[in-house]
């Protein structure tokens, strides 16, 4: 790391290579990595009777995993981070350094076991192939609070001696730390159903499936549910799968999110969790544009959201790289959210209403599905002549229209914007609600839109463009003649020559 704050000029940097003792961890990511074709060779092996099979499989596996340490090199230059890897296929990769913007630490079993991490530094750039992510894979964690305070200085900073970059320190304080109790709003995301999801994959890419699909609890389950009626079956499908779900989404969130701190020192927000693989994210204040409180339906009725940070250079594409609070209560995320932002801006400020333009808007998007759902419904029983009793279907079509109505009056008392202390705060959505707290000094650009019901409707809806977080946020079905003073009002002089056309 020295010889990147002398050196004159990259070519001066000698190459380095990776901790040695990915010599032990690079085999087993590779076995890992490809175990279903390892499966199937010792399959093949054993029907065959040669297990030779399976050894040579594992062997071949073995020596990647080797090579690989010995074909990667790296350097910190001056000006860039380069990075060599590929025996066959040779690639180099290079990061001028003022162009970095994020730098993540993370720590997986076995790279804990030995005190090693992993390095990825990012760009904000939204796109590239997944092999060109720039990832140090195996560097001591000894060494990484160094690197990663080297790299985020940009490379304009590099003669500045360690003692003025190390007083941060002195005044940081915890914002938050994770409590067990948090693990009950786990079944009430959708990860227990992806890791369901995740587990019957798993079966299937293992050749699992058609067996479990011939098993004999298969079959009488099927038997059952013909017996029970396709309503009652779908019941207890329903119940079945929450059950299971429920407790795999607790495990699953426990291991993610358990030993979570979040730090802030004034200049970094330091955000850390996971038990088995430990991630480090930094959040550099200078780089924050404004949080995302997600409140969906079914953590809502619990008392519960979700809190993200908008930062330039971490883009929608690189998923929980800026989350600030998993699952949480709604008290404490907003607590934290207000100590996020500077200035403390408060998020339960009043929403401008949208009218009862928006309103109907709101009923009539909802409706008619409903409508469609119920006109094909009766043209199906009309087409197969299936008597239904009319108590049934008036009984079907009352519960959906009262779901209907009540998410869409959900949806109107969830819509409105407001613009306080130089932020744009907008709200929306209903199952999944969401609220922009965006600071006006990170938006570059504007859009007005309408879609043909919309102009109907005489509403809009206002697009915020931004290099940080999702790269655009919306504010939905707006008054069309107030749309351009809102852009006037966040942002001076940009709507102001539109205001009276």
């Amino acid at each position: 790391m020295n010889d990147a704050l002398v050196a004159g000029t990259d070519e001066e940097v000698p190459w380095s290579r990776l901790d040695r003792r990915m010599l032990l961890i690079h085999p087993i990511e590779e076995i890992l990595r490809l175990l279903p074709v390892l499966a199937g060779s010792f399959v093949i092996g054993s029907t065959s009777g040669n297990p030779v099979w399976g050894l040579a499989a594992t062997g071949v596996l073995v020596l990647v995993g080797l090579l690989r340490w010995f074909t990667t090199t790296y350097r910190v230059g001056p000006e860039h981070v380069e990075l060599r890897r590929g025996l066959l296929q040779r690639r180099e990769l290079s990061i001028p350094r003022s162009r970095i913007r994020s730098v993540d630490v993370e720590q997986r079993l076995l790279h804990r076991v030995l005190g090693l991490a992993v390095v990825k530094i990012g760009t904000g750039q939204s796109g590239g192939a997944d092999r060109n992510r720039f990832e140090l894979n195996g560097l001591p964690i000894a060494a990484v609070p160094e690197l990663r305070a080297v790299l985020l200085r940009g490379g304009q900073q590099d003669d500045v001696p360690a003692e003025t970059t190390s007083t941060a320190a002195v005044t940081e304080r915890q914002l938050a730390r994770f409590d067990p109790a948090w693990v009950r709003y786990a079944p009430f995301s959708t990860t227990g159903l992806l890791a369901v999801a995740a587990v019957a994959g798993a079966a299937f890419q293992f050749g699992l499936g058609r067996s479990i699909a011939e098993s004999q609890v298969v079959r009488r389950a099927v038997e059952t549910a013909e017996d029970l009626g396709l309503v009652v079956a779908l019941v207890i499908l329903v119940l079945v799968v929450v059950l299971v779900a429920s407790p795999a989404a607790c495990v699953r969130y426990l291991l993610l999110y358990g030993d979570l701190r979040v730090t802030d020192d004034q200049r970094v927000l330091r955000i850390a969790h996971g038990l088995l693989t430990t991630r480090h994210t930094t959040l550099d204040r200078a780089r924050l544009r404004g949080i995302a409180l997600h409140e969906p339906l079914a953590l809502r009725l619990v008392g519960a959201a979700r809190l993200d940070a908008v930062m330039t250079g971490r883009t929608a594409q690189q998923g929980g790289s800026s989350l600030v609070l998993p699952s949480a209560p709604d008290g404490e995320v907003r607590r934290v959210a207000a100590e996020v932002l500077t200035g403390g801006l408060p998020l339960d400020v009043p929403l401008r209403s949208h009218g009862p333009r928006a309103r109907r808007r709101r009923y009539t998007r909802t409706l008619w599905p409903v409508a469609v759902v119920v006109a094909a419904g009766l043209v199906a029983l009309t087409v197969t002549d299936r008597h239904v009793p009319f108590a049934v279907i008036a009984t079907v079509v009352v519960v959906l229209v009262a779901g209907a109505c009540a998410l869409a009056q959900d949806r109107y008392r969830g819509l409105g914007h407001a613009v306080v202390d130089g932020h744009l705060v907008a709200r929306s959505g209903s199952i999944d609600r969401q609220r922009i707290c965006l600071d006006a000094d990170g938006v570059i650009g504007w859009t007005v839109r309408q879609t043909f019901f919309q102009r109907r409707a005489g509403l809009a809806t206002v697009v915020a463009a931004t290099p940080a977080g999702a790269g655009r946020y919306e504010v939905i079905d707006i008054p069309v003649d107030e749309a351009w003073a809102l852009v006037q009002e966040v942002t001076p002089g940009m709507g102001e020559a539109w205001i009276d056309r």
